[in-house]
């Protein structure tokens, strides 16, 4: 098929469309994507982050996509249809933007599945961009150049320091609120500074250690708390709307919240090329090349963390190659690629070693590479640390909110009976 044919078959964003369309974002990351869209706009780009929430969402989602697909899709789709019929925008200026890491599971098919909904609800003629750093499709008007990645990756840096942050000082703060006023006024500030020229890392370490003395300034009272770590599916471990407000509620639940940053998933994805040479002998000279990109996130991060540690009040973020340490063949083996793959053992084994012995692992519903790269790591890490306590809630349009958290109250109960810690009262709703 010639390259002509493969691009008629989906609509293209051009180059006329760069000047006043909207481009339309779903919510998985608030904080890291917001510094993100500043970049894009700094590009020529117009975007809007969509935080609508609510069972509209999913129920949408359920009209035009078939409900054995992927929850994530469903409500991305269901997102992005929801918004388009709300009467807020003008449809033949609007484009649409999906995620995709192109792994061998159903996040695959997002993209056509979107594009067979929009075709069902007659919106067919809806730009649909495939943001993938694989190059899956082209986009005349929507280029990700050097520049524009340099500084993704920098957001990316930013958005994991206050998740980190966000999460170490919310649950001890002294005066409710504080801990999100400071979150936003950073985020204002940091996008300011990435819509200037000359982004670079020792802005950013400058910058970072200004951030961690402004969170350790946020007066707390240091009281015992249960962590509990979130690993899982990339969507509905960190999406507030594909984990029904996870973090919001553990939180409320009187717990601290620990979750793995997106970074380390970035590395992830550049080393199964370094995994594909060792494991198959597979493109030694583009294995070359990712083996160095590799060792500049990873020092990128580890600076960082150093930074973090040097100030003295907060856990450091863990570096890749620590999450690499804990891999053990007795659990699963590191050519596990697909999804999340033996990236998320690592994770739980990570969080462990580093005594967060308490562990939510999110995944949608029949979601095969989590179901055997979660799931199925659960009893050989609870042998191997009998003190572990996990517990997998799959997330599914048939899957009730009140059950997934009585289910998460009962690991919190246990949590602290184990670990004698004043226990919140247990209230289990019908």
């Amino acid at each position: 098929m010639s390259n002509k044919q493969e691009e008629k078959k989906y609509v293209s964003f051009t180059e006329e469309m760069k000047k006043d369309y909207t481009i339309l974002v779903p919510n998985m990351l608030p904080m890291h994507f917001k510094l993100i869209m500043k970049i894009l706009g700094t590009y020529g780009y117009k975007t809007e982050l969509l935080t609508t929430e609510g069972p509209e969402i999913a129920e949408t989602g359920l009209k035009y996509v078939h409900n054995d697909a992927c929850y994530p899709a469903l409500l991305v789709i269901g997102q992005f249809i929801h918004a388009l019929q709300s009467g807020k925008y003008d449809t033949k200026k609007v484009a649409l933007i999906y995620f995709q890491t192109g792994g061998g599971c159903r996040a695959s098919n997002y993209v056509s599945l979107l594009r067979k909904a929009l075709e069902k609800a007659g919106l067919e003629y809806v730009p649909v961009i495939a943001f993938s750093f694989g190059g899956i499709e082209k986009h005349p008007g929507f280029k990700m150049t050097v520049p524009i990645l340099h500084r993704i990756l920098y957001a990316v840096l930013y958005g994991d320091l206050l998740l980190s942050l966000v999460n170490q000082c919310k649950p001890y703060e002294t005066n409710k609120g504080d801990t999100e006023a400071l979150a936003e006024c950073i985020l204002t500030d940091l996008a300011t500074l990435m819509d200037k020229e000359g982004v670079s890392f020792r802005q950013v370490k400058k910058k970072s250690r200004e951030i961690v003395k402004k969170f350790a300034s946020i007066p707390m009272t240091k009281t015992e708390k249960v962590k509990v770590g979130i690993v899982g599916e990339i969507y509905v471990k960190y999406s507030p709307l594909g984990n029904n407000n996870l973090e919001r509620f553990l939180v409320e639940e009187g717990a601290e919240v620990v979750i793995p940053g997106l970074y380390d998933f970035l590395i992830y994805c550049l080393y199964d090329g370094i995994l594909d040479r060792d494991l198959y002998g597979e493109n030694k000279f583009g294995a070359f090349i990712t083996s160095i990109a590799c060792k500049i996130l990873i020092n990128f991060q580890k600076k960082i963390s150093e930074i973090v540690a040097e100030e003295g009040t907060f856990t450091p973020p863990t570096v890749f190659t620590e999450l690499l340490s804990r891999m053990d063949d007795k659990f699963i083996g590191i050519g596990t690629k697909m999804g999340e793959g033996w990236l998320l053992p690592a994770e739980m084994l990570e969080l462990y070693h580093s005594g967060v012995k308490n562990i939510v692992c999110t995944q949608p519903f029949g979601c095969l590479p989590n179901h055997i790269c979660g799931k199925g790591v659960m009893k050989p890490l609870k042998d191997a640390y009998p003190d572990i306590n996990i517990v997998a809630i799959d997330y599914d349009p048939g899957a009730t909110r009140v059950n997934q958290e009585n289910r998460i109250k009962l690991m919190l109960a246990n949590a602290r009976n184990e670990f004698a810690v004043p226990e919140k009262k247990f209230e289990v709703k019908l």
